[in-house]
Parts: structure tokens; C-alpha cells; sequence
């Protein structure tokens, strides 16, 4: 649609999220800017985003909450002291097994599902995340000699129930120590894979020793396993001996069953158990969530005042500042590494000076307010905070909240009004707070460098819409955009041809009658 079709459907309606005009500009921003997002803004937002993410993960990050050790957000971040160690795993690569091991970085504190997306980082670094495979069609396999094998899950029969509350398994729990050999194939089904229950009863566990009780050919060279249960601490152990081919879980003090055996039999043979329907079981990871009434006070853990809670957070902010600044530095810059401003910036902003000029609006504040709300506040706080709309990535809860506090930064820093904080301001704004009066300076400064910069004539304009939308032809279904369009006219079309009578220039046009015209012939057809 032509450009000044937006202008003057941007004159027809308020200014609400909800409007036409808003989602229409919206739109115009991110197809006109698609080139400069590509060869220039994305570079920072990409670079922001995966700083974000390695720093997240180099601490604990709960599965179920998504708190984290390091964040950007107060509201996710672990208050209680996490013990957990780093370990560097050797993942087999699932491409070629007998090329070099791939060693991936993890937390001993890391549920299975958390190591086996560090490892699909790792081993498809370079992949884009839709083109992955996915962690819940793969098994974490626990690597031990040439034969032994154990499959890890988030939960199986060694998962540690206390008090109505389960816990998941991770690392710690089986005891993975550091550069342990683990491989990534494709979910089977697994003896491991059997969900945990408050009381498992003898006759399921014997109807399970049943299946598994079979001898094995003397050539299958089994291995001994034993997985040893402690029914006070819930804690597991897996023992192997290469010389015999049993394997033994103790399920409590009395009762264990022997399995008789190669592990890969074990692994494709075992059927799932189900046990007694659990009631009232609530899953937990690092911090048990709060928001249950029984949860007792004591059981929450240690609290840290909120002075250490900030001193955290300036802790991480410090390290990411950089990736924040060079992003912002980027998108209130008229040329920056070569690039020079899109077209369609420039125009959009001398078209709201010329409203203020003819309005006999002469307040600074106002104009500025025009062009943040048009621009950076309508289309880059949308793409700060949700880079996935730009790549091919997988957002996590806790990079969702840190990116949160970067937009806001971001708005605040396109704001005239003076911010006073105090005691019970937020933590977000206290974070930035030294910072966002040099960002302020820098988006005063990028409104007048565009201000200065030469007009941009209607010919030029239109050229260059032209030459977008032949670049694009391809992509986008006109037909299908004018039916869309038609849909809304026609459902609002006394509005608009009484709007349409009330312009000046709309009258001249005749363009009140243009629309009654299309409306007829449009519902004769159909």
C-alpha cells in the first residue's frame, strides 16, 4: 500500500495499541528496515542474545521455576545459595563416533534435560534451532568402558520423593563425575524411564523381574550393573564389573530384584512400569516453588538481603554492559559501520516534524515523544525483546526476563521525563540507572543528526518503495493482503467514508465515493 495511504490512516485513528494505523506503520518499519536489520542491527541483537545465554547457564538455572544464579531480573533470580560444580562432559558425536569426543560444559546441579540441550548447543552450534533434533526425542546416555550403558531421565524409579515433594534427577543425583563419557541417540525405551511413586508395590516390582529375568548368550559379554537406591537419602549408585552380567537394584532395605544381562538388553527389552496414579506430588529442582500455602517458611531455604540481591545483578549486568551498549550504540546511530540510515527512517521523521510545523506544536518534548513512540518504542523494543522473531533461536524463560530488562532500559533511555528513584523503586531501574542518562543523550543526539540530514523527496521515496517491493514480489500475496484489507473496510465502512467526507484532501479525491463504489461491486461479486 502506498505510503501516504499509512499517513492518512495514521491521521483516522487514535494512537492505541489496538489501531490500524499502529499495525500498519509496525509493518512498514520492519519490511522497509528488513535490510538494515540484516546488515547491520542484527550483528549486536545476536551477540546480546547469546551473552545472555552463556552467561545465564554458567550458574544454576531451576528447571521448573526458571530462577536463575545470574540474571538481569529480580524476579528470576535464585535467592537461596545453590552448591554446584562444573563439570566438562565428553559427548560422543553423533555423526561419526569414532571422530574426536565433543567436551561440553555443564552443572553437576543440571536436571537431564538441561545437559542434553547443552549438549545440542554444543554438537549444533551451527545448525539453526528448527533444523535440530529436539531433547525430548533424545536419551543421555552414561557412557562406562565399551559395553556399560545407563540411560538418565529427569525421572525414573531412583527419583527422590520427600514430603509430597519430587525431586528431579540431575547430574549429582546419578553421580556423573567430571569428564565422563556420554552420548546423545535417539529416544528408546529405556528401563531408566519409569516414573518415581511414593510407595512402588512388590507385585509391580515382580512383575517387572519377571519380563527382565532372562540369561543372556555367552556372547554378549554383559557387564555387572548394580544400582543401589538408599531409602533414607533418596541418593543413587551405579557399580559395573566386566566379568559378570548381573544387574541388582535395591529399591529399600529388604526387597531388590537382579536383572540377567547385556545393558543394551536391558535397554530395548524393559517395558515402562506404571505405577499408582501419584496424588498431590509437586516437582521441584533447585527451589521449591512458593506459591503452594503448605510450604513452610524454614523449608524455603536461607534468604540473602536485598543488598546482595542487587550486587548480583550489577554482577551480571557488568558483564553483558558491553553487548547492551554496542546494540544501543547501533540503533541510535545515523551511520554506523558503513551503514548508512534507511530511507524510510528519515522520511517518517521529517513527516512528523512537517504535522508539528503545521500544528504550531513547538515543544520539543512533544516531537521527541512523536518519534519515539513511531520508531524506536513501536519497532525495536519488539525486537529486542523477542530475537526470535529475527533468528532461528530458542528463547528460555530466564533470557526472556533479562531481554525484558534491556527493553525497558531501552524505553526509558527514549523517555523526557526525569526517573526519581528511591528506596522501593524497582530493581530494574536501579540497575540502569548511571546508564540511562548517557543513553538519553545518545537518542537526542540521533534525533538531530536526522534532522540535519538532507530531505528525502516523494520521487525518491517512491522510487525506493518500488524497488523494495519489486525485491520482495516474490514473498507476499497481494491478493490475499487486499482481501484482508476489504474485510475491514467493509466491516467498518460508514466510519471510514464519514471520516473520508470530513478530510479536505480526501473530498478532492472524491475518495468517500471511490469506497462506496468498491464495497457494491466487491459484494456483487462475492
Amino acid at each position: 500500500m502506498e505510503l501516504n495511504v499509512v499517513f492518512f490512516l495514521f491521521s483516522l485513528c487514535d494512537f492505541r495499541t489496538e489501531s490500524v494505523a499502529e499495525k500498519m506503520l509496525t509493518n512498514w518499519f520492519a519490511f522497509l528496515l528488513h535490510k538494515f536489520l540484516k546488515e547491520c542491527a542484527g550483528e549486536p541483537l545476536f551477540m546480546l542474545y547469546c551473552a545472555i545465554k552463556q552467561q545465564m547457564e554458567k550458574g544454576p538455572i531451576d528447571a521448573i521455576t526458571g530462577e536463575a544464579r545470574y540474571s538481569l531480573s529480580e524476579d528470576k533470580l535464585i535467592r537461596q545459595q545453590i552448591e554446584y560444580k562444573t563439570l566438562i562432559l565428553n559427548c560422543v558425536n553423533p555423526d561419526n563416533e569414532n571422530s574426536p569426543e565433543i567436551p561440553v560444559k555443564v552443572l553437576n546441579c543440571d536436571t537431564i534435560t538441561q545437559v542434553k540441550e547443552k549438549i545440542l548447543d554444543a554438537v549444533y552450534k551451527n545448525m539453526p534451532y528448527s533444523q535440530r533434533p529436539r531433547a525430548v526425542d533424545m536419551d543421555l546416555e552414561w557412557r562406562q568402558g565399551r559395553m556399560a550403558r545407563v540411560v538418565l531421565q529427569d525421572e525414573d524409579i531412583t527419583t527422590k520423593i520427600e514430603n509430597d515433594w519430587k525431586r528431579l534427577n540431575t547430574l549429582m543425583h546419578y553421580q556423573v563425575s567430571d569428564r565422563c563419557v556420554v552420548a546423545l541417540v535417539p529416544k528408546q525405551t529405556s528401563s531408566y524411564n519409569i516414573p518415581s511413586s511414593a510407595s512402588i508395590s512388590r507385585s509391580s516390582i515382580s512383575r517387572y523381574v519377571m519380563v527382565l529375568d532372562w540369561d543372556p548368550s555367552p556372547t554378549q559379554g554383559a557387564n555387572l550393573w548394580t544400582l543401589d537406591l538408599d531409602s533414607n537419602t533418596g541418593d543413587s549408585r551405579l557399580d559395573t564389573d566386566s566379568t559378570a552380567g548381573d544387574y541388582n537394584i535395591d529399591i529399600d532395605n529388604n526387597s531388590s530384584f537382579r536383572y540377567t544381562g547385556s545393558p543394551d538388553s536391558l535397554r530395548s527389552r524393559a517395558p515402562m512400569i506404571t505405577p499408582d496414579l501419584e496424588s498431590g506430588v509437586k516437582v521441584w529442582h533447585l527451589v521449591k516453588n512458593h506459591e503452594h500455602g503448605d510450604q513452610k517458611e524454614g523449608d524455603r531455604g536461607s534468604k540473602m538481603v536485598s543488598e546482595i540481591y542487587l550486587t548480583r545483578l550489577l554482577a551480571t549486568k557488568g558483564t553483558l554492559q558491553k553487548f547492551v551498549d554496542d546494540l544501543f550504540e547501533t540503533l541510535f546511530s545515523t551511520v554506523h559501520r558503513g551503514s548508512t540510515l534507511p530511507l524510510a527512517i528519515k522520511y517518517m521523521f521529517d513527516f512528523l516534524d512537517e504535522q508539528a510545523d503545521k500544528h504550531d506544536i513547538h515543544d520539543t518534548d512533544v516531537r521527541h515523544t512523536w518519534k519515539s513512540n513511531c520508531l524506536p518504542l513501536r519497532f525495536w523494543v519488539n525486537v529486542i525483546k523477542n530475537p526470535q522473531f529475527v533468528f532461528d533461536i530458542h528463547k528460555s524463560s530466564i533470557t526472556d526476563a533479562c531481554l525484558s530488562v534491556v527493553a525497558q532500559t531501552f524505553m526509558d533511555s527514549c523517555s523526557t521525563s526525569e526517573h526519581r528513584l528511591g528506596k522501593d523503586s524497582p530493581s530494574n531501574k536501579l540497575l540502569y540507572a548511571k546508564d540511562i542518562p548517557n543513553y538519553k543523550s545518545w537518542v537526542e543526539r540521533y534525533y538531530a543528526d536526522i534532522n540535519r540530514l538532507p530531505a528525502i523527496s516523494d520521487q525518491d521515496m517512491n522510487a525506493y518503495l518500488a524497488e523494495q517491493a519489486r525485491l520482495h514480489s516474490t514473498e507476499f500475496n497481494m491478493l490475499s493482503a487486499l482481501n484482508e484489507i476489504y474485510s475491514y473496510v467493509s466491516k467498518y465502512s460508514e466510519e471510514i467514508t464519514a471520516a473520508l467526507e470530513q478530510d479536505e484532501q480526501a473530498r478532492k479525491q472524491r475518495l468517500s465515493y471511490k469506497v462506496e463504489q468498491l464495497i457494491s461491486a466487491m459484494s456483487l461479486e462475492s
